[in-house]
């Protein structure tokens, strides 16, 4: 099969490298410089297993800025385009995705539209009815940042939203490229996988939400957080695993993926889902007032970065809490060494360890790491798992 996968972040990227394996795939990205490093066999985001694969598995995979040839000879295009939540709307701004789903149809009358972009709920039905065509899929992505060929390796589920013979056919390519086997493989109607996505994302927000919210209230009542929540997750029906307290959700896809579940419920009665976004605006206030309790004079913010192993992070909930204690006057600092710029949102980037542990009198810190050791006393977090 002829491949083009339209965007080169880590949704596409995987996506392209997964499927190189069998198939002829051109990655398409408007970024000259990613496209020079896929066509050097260098990863150009932080992904262990993306790099291992690009240098030293065999792939049938070219990169270009120009995809117009590409999604010409493709008999499958794979849009992986960013679809950001415009607050202004309400909505995710999906015009990239249209663009490149008119082009692709437009260039080619046999070829079928896979999009990989996170969507609301109906898009594919006005899309279709907009271009008079059933070619155009929706297939949602179950990924971590910086674990994304893992997780497109070990799929825990693939869900197709369609129930053709080229759904059929897409969802067997990705079984084909994974390592593991038996992968439950779902094929929906369109609307159903759009769900699916946004639901499967909302509970997961609301997950973190309520141990955040847990752990909050033991603080603030003086007690063990680590206690109650072992106790609680020793019921099998809630289970020992993801109950790590933080600073709330964050990252690409939860704080975007529940806002626009919401958007989506403006004409359906609901409590919960509007629930779980105010609760993670008020776990940010909440942790912002206990860290300014301590006093601080100078506070250092360690990593913007939300999980271990990424390089991304927007909408990283650390810098919720950052504008809140800055708010107050206090003077903030931040480490953070993937960032280029000296400033960030007019506070000092340093990005030597030791100068930064040195000048600051209070750490915060999502996550508890071995570089903070030596400084453990004067460290914040609300890692107490101390998980990575």
């Amino acid at each position: 099969m002829k491949i083009a996968v339209v965007g080169m972040g880590y949704v596409g990227l995987s996506n392209a490298v997964l499927l190189a394996q069998h198939n002829d795939v051109t990655g398409v990205d408007l970024s000259a410089e990613r496209v020079q490093m896929l066509n050097a066999g260098q990863s150009p985001i932080v992904d262990q297993e993306l790099s291992r694969y690009l240098n030293d598995v065999p792939l049938m995979l070219s990169a270009t800025t120009d995809g117009a040839d590409a999604m010409r000879e493709a008999d499958y295009v794979v849009v992986a385009t960013p679809t950001d939540y415009d607050p202004e709307t309400n909505y995710f701004d999906v015009s990239s995705v249209e663009n490149v789903v008119a082009e692709a149809l437009a260039l080619s009358a046999t070829s079928t539209v896979i999009i990989k972009s996170t969507i609301p709920v109906g898009f594919i039905d006005r899309i279709r009815a907009e271009h008079d065509t059933k070619r155009v899929i929706f297939s949602p992505e179950f990924l971590r940042e910086g674990q994304a060929l893992a997780d497109n390796l070990h799929p825990s589920r693939i869900v197709v939203g369609d129930r053709t013979e080229a759904a059929q056919i897409f969802a067997d390519m990705l079984v084909e490229g994974a390592v593991a086997t038996d992968i439950p493989v779902l094929l929906t109607g369109p609307s159903e996988a759009e769900a699916i996505k946004l639901f499967a994302n909302t509970y997961l927000a609301m997950r973190v939400a309520y141990f955040n919210e847990l752990d909050s209230y033991a603080l603030a009542g003086g007690m063990d957080t680590r206690e109650i929540i072992r106790g609680i997750c020793l019921d099998p029906r809630i289970g020992d695993h993801y109950n790590n307290p933080s600073f709330g959700y964050g990252g690409y896809c939860l704080p975007k993926d529940t806002k626009q579940l919401l958007a989506n419920y403006s004409e359906v009665p609901q409590n919960l889902i509007r629930a779980i976004v105010d609760a993670n605006r008020t776990r940010k206030g909440f942790l912002a007032d206990q860290i300014i309790a301590h006093g601080p004079q100078k506070v250092g913010i360690y990593r913007l970065v939300m999980k271990t192993g990424s390089d991304n992070f927007r909408h990283s909930s650390i810098q919720g809490i950052m504008k809140r204690i800055k708010a107050k006057g206090i003077d903030v600092v931040v480490y953070e060494p993937s960032l280029k710029e000296d400033r960030f949102y007019n506070s000092e980037v340093i990005r030597d360890l030791d100068v930064f542990k040195s000048s600051c009198d209070l750490i915060v810190a999502n996550r508890h790491t071995d570089e903070l050791a030596d400084v453990r006393d004067k460290v914040f977090t609300r890692d107490l798992f101390g998980s990575g």
